[in-house]
């Protein structure tokens, strides 16, 4: 008897065997997609991991080396021009200190070791000395009672202005004056500090001729006049020789700025030469 033919698969089954077959070859493609991804990111990271372990393996190297030239009292120059002769130097220090009954004076030997060329030598001239003959003595001639000396004393007579040269001199004629001049004329700039001839009292006034005007008078009833001013300083009061006491104008009977100084006894008298008393007193205002 002929066997029995096998049944042909049904429209429903080819279609349900197709549907498999089809999710079968989208599976496969997903895992292989992903293995291409896991490997694209595992590549390069495990390229930096062997570059970070070299970087580390190299550094880990010069920090030994760095530890062994200081261990054989050596720079880290040196270390590099000769890494045989400090890894040499390392051991036998290294030896050194692992013998037995070494270990505690190797150490302190080494602690105590001074750099060569970093301590410089002591100056015995900088060390201070107890020797009494080293010690400086006072000066045998020197007096004990020797007053210390005395600061300069101020001056006794003054010029009236710090500026030497006159213009104008004592008895001159001319029309300015209703008779003769009668004192000596300074020729300088407006504002320039008058100054007490001596020691003595002040006080100011107003005159139609001399203007602004300060009379100094001295212990000895002498006054000095001061004329034709730009202002005071001082108006009242008692100065001392040098003292600045106004500043030189053109006030009063003037053609111009300048200083016109007068001398007058005491009890009033009419005015005298002013040169003449300034050369008794040790003044020269020429």
């Amino acid at each position: 008897m002929a066997p029995e033919a096998a049944a042909r698969p049904t429209r429903a089954e080819l279609r349900v065997a197709a549907r498999e077959q089809s999710r079968a070859q989208r599976r496969d493609a997903a895992k292989a997609a992903t293995r291409t991804a896991l490997l694209r990111v595992a590549l390069p990271s495990v390229a930096a991991l062997g570059v970070a372990t070299a970087a580390a393996v190299t550094v880990q190297g010069e920090a030994a080396d760095q530890q062994r030239a200081q261990a054989a009292g050596r720079g880290p120059e040196q270390a590099a021009a000769d890494p045989a002769g400090a890894g040499a130097a390392a051991g036998t220090t290294v030896r050194q200190a692992s013998a037995p009954g070494d270990a505690a004076h190797a150490s302190r030997g080494d602690a105590r070791q001074p750099l060569s060329g970093t301590q410089p030598a002591a100056d015995p001239a900088a060390q201070p000395t107890t020797d009494p003959a080293a010690q400086p003595t006072a000066d045998p001639t020197a007096d004990p009672t020797a007053e210390a000396p005395k600061p300069p004393e101020r001056p006794k007579v003054s010029l009236p202005v710090a500026q030497r040269g006159l213009g104008e001199t004592f008895g001159a004629s001319g029309t300015h004056w209703a008779a003769r001049h009668t004192g000596i004329d300074f020729p300088v700039d407006g504002g320039t500090q008058v100054l007490a001839v001596t020691d003595g009292t002040i006080r100011t006034q107003w005159n139609p001729s001399y203007g602004y005007m300060t009379i100094l008078k001295t212990a000895d009833g002498t006054e000095a006049w001061y004329c034709h001013l730009r202002s005071y300083k001082i108006r009242k009061g008692t100065v001392k020789a040098g003292d600045v006491i106004a500043f030189v104008g053109s006030s009063g009977n003037s053609t111009g700025p300048h200083l016109h100084f007068e001398i007058r006894p005491a009890g009033g008298g009419a005015p005298v030469d002013p040169l003449p008393w300034l050369l008794a007193q040790g003044i020269d205002p020429r």
